[in-house]
């Protein structure tokens, strides 16, 4: 189900616009290149949690921390608190951040997440007791679950169809680079006054407070960015939609491409506010009440229609089987792994897990090849094949650890073959379930309950990964490597439910969503005639019919120079 889809209300109008459209890969970002810049920038948000992700697991294992700390970090079970509160609460964040992302816009809301992450970010810093942990890392948690359903859904918004997957894969790019420094500026102040007993508080006060830096940074910056065209759209300001989709194409307003997109985002919007209005009378006086109820009733339609429920289902189990791959289990206790797989010592397993994220193998750098060519190679088979990938290194994992997990010492070679795999399974995981997963949940829903579906969608990525968080200390202290085969087994399972119930969606524009999961089979012939109406009534049919012409076998590199102008 690739890009021959003609969504949205007129089909001529569809393939004149993929006539226009540029390329895929490097590229398309080169040809987008504001849109490239906008959307590397609102990345920072990945970088973030990224960042506090990575810092966390070396910060765990410091002595000054622990001696600080105490029982906190010694017991499994509180231990598993410290790490995953965090994502509960980013799971709250990403919730509440549905409406004020429809309401209060893309923009403002990333605005306000950064301001929530620098004072979750302050009280850990300041920290003295384990309650100062547990309390700044759930603040921080609302801000970094907010910023992970809002950038990716404005990258999303903001990006043409030919590039959108590259452009919301910057999100898990710019989460591997912040898991790559913090890795590696863990392993350096580890050294202020030692590694033992002389160890400096500064040792992990340093590495939590340099996340003022990017928080600090996107949030001035974000104030520079233009509003989602979609959202704008959404609001009634559609000469302003217009302005952002001309100059993010780096075409004229009148321009084909930038009339044609505009005229199918305001067709869908204006479809699907007319029938909010017909199922819902009631709540049509603009009213906070009214709003409210419609939202909610917004949010009850993700369960009650069949179509929604379908990318509900999709949304939630991609982002459920993403977290129990065990990624983040190896990120959190990625010291503790690699000394029980026989390399021992404080530094040495700073120094492995910092291997993790670096050379020769890793999320980091695997990630690149995602952002480029995932909207040539489409989103199924890099999601299959990582899942085996991955399945297959927690096995051979979890048959190295059941053989030699008393007497790694005299099996050196088997320690290593086990860490590679650890590697390995950082590679797989980075090319494809890290970004692609954000790239399927941002780009599925319809634009009037895009915001609510991504945040129900993230929301399952924050419980999971708390949950995960939470288990794993005690998994690895009473199954040993059993917890390699559960992983291994989930990510199998994750491998099989993209190659059987999920569609493939490189290609398409937002609108022409509707079409993949079955929206368009389902419409009754009223419905179908009012989206043919407003096509009509706005001019999209007209313009489509009108320019079928010679235009039509042109591409965008015929019809325009370098600079992008007509």
């Amino acid at each position: 189900m690739g890009g021959g889809h003609t969504g949205g209300a007129s089909p001529y109008a569809a393939k004149h616009r993929q006539a226009l459209q540029g390329q895929s890969g490097w590229a398309g970002l080169v040809h987008n290149r504001r849109i490239f810049a906008n959307a590397v920038f609102a990345s920072l948000g990945g970088l973030l949690y990224g960042y506090n992700q990575g810092v966390f697991s070396g910060v765990l294992s410091m002595y000054s921390f622990n001696q600080r700390m105490g029982s906190a970090v010694s017991n499994p079970g509180t231990k598993g608190w410290l790490v995953s509160i965090l994502e509960l609460g980013a799971w709250v964040g990403v919730l509440s951040t549905g409406y004020l992302a429809d309401k209060i816009s893309r923009k403002y809301t990333i605005m306000l997440a950064v301001g929530v992450f620098c004072v979750g970010v302050a009280v850990q810093t300041a920290a003295f007791q384990p309650s100062s942990i547990y309390g700044g890392r759930f603040i921080t948690g609302l801000g970094v679950g907010s910023l992970s359903m809002a950038v990716p859904l404005y990258n999303a918004e903001l990006s043409p169809p030919e590039v959108r997957g590259s452009l919301v894969a910057l999100q898990q790019f710019a989460i591997t680079f912040g898991i790559l420094i913090s890795f590696w500026i863990d392993y350096g102040t580890n050294y202020i006054g030692g590694t033992g007993s002389g160890q400096s508080e500064i040792a992990w006060r340093v590495p939590l407070a340099m996340q003022l830096v990017p928080a600090i940074i996107l949030g001035v910056g974000v104030i520079f960015m233009p509003f989602s065209p979609r959202w704008l759209v959404n609001q009634g300001r559609d000469e302003e939609a217009v302005a952002v989709l001309s100059r993010a194409r780096r075409l004229p307003p009148d321009s084909d491409l930038v009339q044609i997109e505009f005229l199918e985002i305001k067709a869908q919007y204006l479809f699907e506010k007319e029938l909010n209005a017909l199922k819902f009378p009631q709540f049509q006086d603009g009213s906070f009440s009214s709003n409210f109820k419609l939202g909610l009733h917004a949010y009850m339609s993700l369960v009650t229609s069949r179509t929604l429920l379908y990318r509900v289902t999709v949304g939630s189990m991609t982002m459920f089987f993403q977290q129990w791959t065990g990624v983040n289990a190896i990120l959190y206790y990625a010291p503790s792994i690699f000394s029980d797989l026989g390399m021992t010592g404080s530094t040495t397993s700073l120094l492995a897990t910092g291997v993790v994220g670096v050379v020769p193998i890793s999320m980091f750098l695997a990630t690149i090849p995602a952002v480029i060519w995932i909207d040539k190679v489409g989103r199924k088979p890099v999601l299959i094949s990582g899942a085996f990938i991955m399945a297959a290194c927690h096995l051979i994992v979890a048959v190295l650890t059941a053989l030699y997990h008393n007497s790694w010492s005299s099996h050196p070679t088997a320690g290593w073959v086990a860490c590679i795999c650890v590697w390995v399974f950082s590679v797989a995981f980075g090319y494809s379930w890290g970004p692609c997963s954000w790239i399927l949940v941002a780009e599925i829903w319809p634009l009037s309950i895009r915001g609510k579906g991504i945040s129900i969608a993230s929301s399952a990525n924050w419980m999971n990964n708390f949950i995960v968080g939470q288990v794993t200390p005690s998994m690895l202290t009473h199954i040993g490597f059993g917890t390699f085969v559960f992983f291994g087994t989930f990510a199998l399972l994750g491998g099989f439910f993209i190659m059987f119930f999920v569609p493939e969606t490189k290609g398409l524009t937002l609108e022409e969503m509707d079409d993949v999961f079955g929206d368009r089979d389902g419409l009754a012939v009223a419905d179908q005639q009012r989206q043919n109406a407003i096509a009509d009534r706005i001019g999209l049919t007209a313009f489509g019919r009108n320019k079928r012409g010679s235009d039509n076998e042109k591409s965008s590199h015929e019809l325009f120079d370098d600079e992008g102008k007509a």
